[in-house]
């Protein structure tokens, strides 16, 4: 009887290990593996020196492609409003504009003078970006490219495949319509791609055309776009290959995105549309500044959740319970200092007053917020591009060291909001295709308040 339930026993012992073990394959099987995604490098086109545009020729150049287009004047309350807007942007005197813009005689902007702006800032950053990897055309196997408000046939995903000769099978996205915040939207898309499409690199370019969508209307709110946008782009190299660990700048650590549009005053706080008098422009209303905040408070909410030391999240459970329990106390909402989970903050430069408004918020110092601040006053807005912009300032002053996180914050229309966290591999070495190397020296500057300029008039028609 002993030796039988010896025998039931071990039989019982091998039938629990074989299913323990089917338990274990099946997990294994099933269990959805992430692959790490690299950054290998990046670069960021630098217009030629002929499309420099100080805020002064602006201005003067908006009266003569008004009268070139239709033989109009621009009311006097319009240029002091971009004189005003202008002295207050935070811009400086290096920015640039597309080619047409120069040419005072015409503003009559075609397809082809579009498509120009846009393969000047696509081909520039991406020739330069494969020559800095050394990464072959046909290596690539995911191509994403992301520009607002320009749209063609075919495509800019297709332009790019045309020039660069890849592959039949590469998979292709065009993103439009999607505002600044579509480059790190392009980043988490990739990133999902990179999961199913195993040893490959993925190509992201990030760009805007403003050639055909300069407004010469007289509706204030539409004539912001005109002051704060400039020629731009960016190209982006990204790996899951393991074999290139070793070679890259950054791996991809954490991707927040939300959006905010099922709110009417997110969704109408940047909307393309005619005015009065039928000329199409990019309204920019008051409610802003409202919408931006919303939506950017839930990004840091769900970003903080991922990268704030126990700490910080806390204090702020704590401060929570303690405003809804004694809210007669008044107790002051707790900022978590997200300064003790990254190094590096850099902020879309939207405009002055979002940037202002986002370093008062996550009470950030002025040292945090210069990339963000030397980028706006030397490029302007690039729209989706800017934030790279800024990477490549910090990269120029030397301030990224290996393990530093560095924080990309994107925001636009709709309302949306992206935050993307890199984890720096490696200290970043002089780079002499950076586009700050040849000027770094000079920076930063000393912003001022008000930078004013010459009182512009115009002369009215005569009745």
């Amino acid at each position: 009887m002993f030796i039988i339930n010896l025998i039931n026993l071990k039989e019982i012992m091998l039938l629990t290990l074989l299913i323990m073990c089917f338990i274990l394959l099946w997990l294994f099987m099933t269990k959805k593996t992430s692959c790490k995604v690299y950054l290998i490098d990046f670069a960021c086109y630098k217009p030629p020196v002929s499309q420099k545009c100080t805020k002064e020729i602006l201005i003067k150049n908006a009266i003569l492609m008004k009268k070139a287009k239709d033989g109009g004047l621009l009311s006097q309350g319009t240029l002091d409003f971009m004189k005003k807007l202008l002295e207050r942007s935070g811009l400086g005197d290096s920015t640039y504009m597309p080619e047409i813009f120069s040419d005072d005689q015409r503003y009559t902007p075609s397809i082809k003078d579009s498509r120009r702006e846009v393969e000047m800032a696509i081909f520039g950053s991406i020739d330069m970006l494969l020559a800095k990897t050394g990464v072959r055309s046909e290596d690539i196997g995911i191509l994403i490219v992301n520009c607002c408000i320009y749209n063609t046939i075919p495509s800019l995903s297709s332009i790019i495949v045309n020039q660069y000769n890849l592959r039949e099978n590469v998979a292709s996205y065009n993103l439009v319509g999607m505002g600044c915040s579509a480059g790190l939207l392009a980043i988490g898309l990739a990133k999902q791609l990179l999961q199913v499409h195993q040893n490959t690199y993925a190509l992201i370019v990030s760009t805007e055309s403003i050639t055909e969508n300069g407004y010469l209307g007289e509706d204030h709110s539409k004539f912001i776009a005109n002051c704060l946008f400039r020629t731009g782009g960016a190209a982006i190299l990204l790996s899951n290959r393991p074999s290139d660990h070793h070679i890259s700048k950054y791996h991809l650590l954490h991707t927040v995105h939300n959006n905010t549009s099922r709110s009417d005053r997110s969704y109408n706080c940047i909307f393309q549309e005619e005015d009065t008098a039928g000329t199409v422009g990019v309204t920019i209303n008051k409610d802003l500044l409202t919408a931006a905040v919303s939506t950017i408070e839930s990004n840091l909410t769900a970003l903080g959740y991922l990268i704030l030391p126990m700490t910080e999240k806390l204090l702020y459970v704590i401060n929570y319970i303690a405003r809804n329990l004694l809210s007669g106390n008044k107790i002051q909402p707790y900022v978590p200092n997200y300064s003790k989970a990254v190094d590096h903050f850099l902020p879309h430069v939207g405009g002055k007053p979002v940037l202002n408004e986002l370093q008062k918020t996550l009470r950030f110092s002025d040292v945090v917020m210069e990339a963000s601040r030397m980028t706006l006053y030397r490029y302007g807005n690039t729209s989706s591009s800017s934030i790279w912009y800024e990477l490549a300032y910090v990269e120029a002053q030397g301030r990224v060291r290996k393990g530093n996180r560095v924080w990309q914050m994107a925001f636009g229309s709709g309302f949306k909001c992206s935050s993307v966290i890199w984890g720096a591999m490696k200290t970043v070495d002089y780079d002499d295709k950076n586009p700050w190397t040849d000027e770094i020296a000079g920076f930063p500057v000393t912003l001022n308040k008000c930078e004013p300029l010459p009182v512009f008039f115009e002369p009215t028609k005569k009745k």
